[in-house]
């Protein structure tokens, strides 16, 4: 058969069994393999819906310039998409990114500007932000937005599930798959259900992201919103295309836990896919194990290639870095904590407290950072160089309250977060939190890190 462009082999994927990996489990476990789309990623059927769709409502002209935050999938999508219908691109991409992935897309001749992760949605340096005012000071440029653009839940309920629903001749029970914009799962979700109400789905989450905690409380907490590696699932926003409504159940699933599945997929089934795949399938076999049934049919969506993890988690020393190999040599934020007596109380000053207070309980504690709690709620922090420098210019705040000069909340990390990573942010701004098993706030300095290299 002879295609007209690269675009036109978007989709019909195929569908493979795992075998080693979901041995002792009940039912069928299988995996649809996205990465045989020809941008390696399942980004190549929502990018080129949305760009047709553009076209069609006259947004997108040509000569145009596509625009788009991603996490390098969805861009090798566009980009291919672009250069079959001659559009000029521009990516928009968080650090924590895979260098792979920027590679990739200037490879086919995209313009990448990279921003920081550690950064909130609105703010004017991050990646969502900068694309949005790229989009605005560009002439005749389409800023597809894929986590709010319906064309990407479109996409997957055009092609995707229907696959799945034939593929399986109609006996699909169990449908899982990563969230991060919404769409593949939701796309996906509400076609099968619609074939068969009685299917299950199961989305996979990070610790790091809000999605599971709002789907079972209906609450968007920020408290779960801190920094992660795991590339392409979860958020700290809620996209339109996540429809909670056809998404049964959410599994987290940890940086490590994903990795190290990742690998294994190559290793033991053959399978050399992405990070997030390694969640999915780690989530989806934890779940399965105990909720599936003899005569059961799970699928669960791959979402991309190996080769945009190459210089990570299939990366000895990048993995042994960050604690990931069993030869670990590097604590988690999990260790440091473990080490603390059971008395272990928070040095914590509230809005309401005074300056001068908050001085004195740094000086009798020998600390120079202190979280502001407002009922059991972290609202701000205040530190020693910041005070001073504030006292020195306005004398009278020694009498005002903390929240007259108190800054920024500290971030909250994951349990399992490594050394390397608690270093590195703690080197861009102050002392970090965690909460241990029972919820207890735990701060984590720079003082503590070189302890555990220590010891």
């Amino acid at each position: 058969m002879i295609y007209n462009s690269i675009i036109e082999t978007i989709g019909n994927t195929p569908m493979i069994r795992l075998n080693k990996l979901a041995k002792g489990i009940k039912g069928d476990v299988l995996v649809k393999v996205e990465y045989f789309n020809p941008g390696n990623s399942m980004k190549d059927r929502m990018a080129i819906k949305m760009v047709e769709d553009a076209e069609k409502a006259g947004i997108l002209k040509p000569g145009g310039t596509i625009i788009e935050g991603t996490s390098g999938n969805t861009g090798m999508g566009l980009a291919l998409a672009a250069v079959a219908k001659g559009y000029k691109c521009i990516f928009t991409m968080a650090d924590k990114q895979s260098k792979e992935k920027i590679d990739i897309l200037k490879a086919v001749g995209a313009e990448v500007i990279v921003c920081p992760t550690n950064v909130a949605p609105e703010d004017p340096r991050s990646y969502y932000s900068v694309a949005r005012k790229l989009n605005a000071d560009i002439p005749n440029s389409f800023y597809p937005n894929q986590y709010d653009n319906l064309s990407n839940t479109a996409a997957h309920y055009e092609t995707t599930g229907p696959e799945i629903w034939n593929d399986t001749e109609g006996k699909i029970t169990h449908y899982a798959a990563g969230v991060g914009t919404g769409g593949s799962m939701c796309g996906t979700a509400k076609y099968l259900k619609e074939q068969n109400p009685n299917i299950v789905t199961v989305g996979i989450d990070t610790y790091g992201s809000v999605f599971k905690k709002y789907k079972e409380t209906g609450i968007f907490d920020e408290k779960e919103v801190y920094p992660y590696l795991t590339e392409g699932i979860g958020e700290d926003i809620l996209p339109k295309n996540v429809n909670f409504d056809v998404i049964d159940h959410f599994v987290k699933v940890t940086d490590k836990d994903a990795a190290v599945m990742t690998r294994r997929l190559a290793r033991e089934e053959g399978l050399f896919v992405g990070w997030s795949c390694g969640s999915a399938v780690h989530g989806a076999l934890e779940w399965a194990k105990e909720n599936l049934k003899e005569g059961d049919v799970m699928v669960i969506i791959l979402p991309d290639h190996g080769t945009r993890y190459l210089g990570k988690v299939y990366n000895d020393d990048w993995m042994r870095n960050h604690g990931f190999l069993e030869d670990k040599s590097y604590a988690t934020a999990k260790d440091i904590i473990a080490k603390r007596p059971l008395d272990y109380s928070l040095i914590s000053v509230k809005p309401s407290d005074s300056v001068k207070d908050a001085i004195a309980l740094m000086n009798k504690t020998s600390v120079s950072q202190i979280p502001v709690l407002d009922r059991d709620e972290v609202v701000g922090s205040v530190t020693d160089t910041k005070l001073l420098s504030k006292i020195i210019e306005n004398p009278v705040l020694k009498d005002a309250h903390v929240s007259d000069v108190m800054e920024s909340s500290m971030t909250f990390v994951a349990g399992d977060s490594t050394l390397d990573v608690l270093s590195s942010m703690i080197e861009k701004e102050k002392a970090v939190l965690v909460r241990d098993d029972l919820g207890k706030i735990h701060i984590i300095t720079k003082h503590d890190i070189l302890e555990a290299f220590t010891n």
